[in-house]
């Protein structure tokens, strides 16, 4: 079996992953090994950031619970904490309990990590997140700071007794290498994460794939997996071979938990229900011949700017996050 053959057969064999259609559309899958069950297309908690108007980004976070999206994407750092507040905002009168919501923090440190939290917490006005991801592990020593002595992992471990966060994840960008050296070292200090995240698109599976490569370890360890820039931020479009409704079905049709789209209108929001709602399991022949069309234009990382150049590495541009 070659490499296109063995990502197609991976694909079906995770289709439909534990998936059960609602309203509008929206499909729910497992969240890992955890019992949670979240909607399978994640809101993106950037681009509710990017509108001038505050009121259209809280706009869109509610019709997507209210349509049937649970799962609420965020990042500490995302347009300065503007993000965040937007989601705050949105989630009051209820629509917090009808959400699954997750952020991210850049802290390398025991100190770093907790004041984050905290920040986190009060902009999203809430007193407990249901994920946090430490951001950004796109270093080969991001693995080793994260279980230093007074690093971010006792003030997660913390956090979590305290009751403040009830799931712990990592994401990044860059190298599946780095993934797979952060399940060595969680391994080999025995800890197991709940979530990972990382880039998953019809880009990816021709160039330093995390679909080849990471994939299957979180499938085979019970980690949920967070699908993200299924668009290749926009970029898997650009040569014009594919579509972005197919991108979001490929990614679907991964043995994903979620899969997180940026939708920065409600255009983009009625994307990704659409896309949920045409989904359905792919064969390995479909993968294939879909695949078959980005493999030209993919093989050298041209659009994947996040894995070959640093204009997407947030904490390499602002060391003093980390901090």
């Amino acid at each position: 079996m070659n490499r296109r053959e063995a990502l197609g057969s991976l694909a079906w064999a995770g289709a439909a992953f534990g998936s059960q259609g609602q309203a509008d559309g929206m499909i729910y899958r497992q969240f890992g090994r955890t019992g949670e069950k979240i909607s399978a297309i994640g809101l993106g908690g950037y681009h509710i950031g990017m509108p001038e108007d505050a009121n259209e980004g809280i706009r869109i976070v509610r019709s997507a619970i209210e349509r049937g999206m649970t799962f609420m994407d965020n990042c500490w750092d995302y347009h300065d904490g503007e993000s965040e507040r937007r989601m705050g905002t949105a989630l009051r009168d209820g629509y917090r309990e009808r959400s699954f919501l997750m952020t991210k923090f850049d802290g390398r440190t025991r100190e770093s990590t907790a004041r984050q939290i905290d920040e986190s917490l009060k902009r999203l006005q809430t007193d407990r997140v249901d994920l946090m991801q430490y951001h950004e592990n796109i270093r080969m020593e991001d693995p080793d700071l994260f279980f230093a002595p007074d690093g971010p992992a006792e003030a997660l471990l913390a956090a979590r007794k305290a009751g403040k966060i009830r799931y712990i994840g990592f994401t990044g960008h860059k190298d599946p290498v780095v993934h797979l050296r952060m399940l060595e070292v969680a391994a080999a200090n025995g800890f197991h994460f709940d979530a990972c995240q990382m880039p998953l698109n019809v880009m990816d599976a021709h160039f330093r794939s995390f679909a080849a490569q990471v994939l299957p370890r979180l499938v085979e360890q019970g980690i949920a997996v967070l699908g993200m820039k299924p668009l290749a931020d926009g970029s898997a479009l650009k040569p014009g071979k594919v579509t972005a409704i197919e991108c979001l079905h490929y990614a679907l049709n991964l043995p994903t938990s979620v899969v997180i789209t940026g939708c920065e209108s409600m255009e983009r929001l009625d994307q990704a229900f659409e896309a949920a709602r045409t989904f359905r399991p792919m064969s390995g022949a479909q993968v294939a011949a879909l695949l078959a069309k980005t493999r030209h234009d993919a093989m050298t990382g041209k659009y994947e700017a996040f894995k070959t150049t640093a204009r997407f590495d947030g904490t390499a541009q602002n060391l003093h996050w980390m901090e």
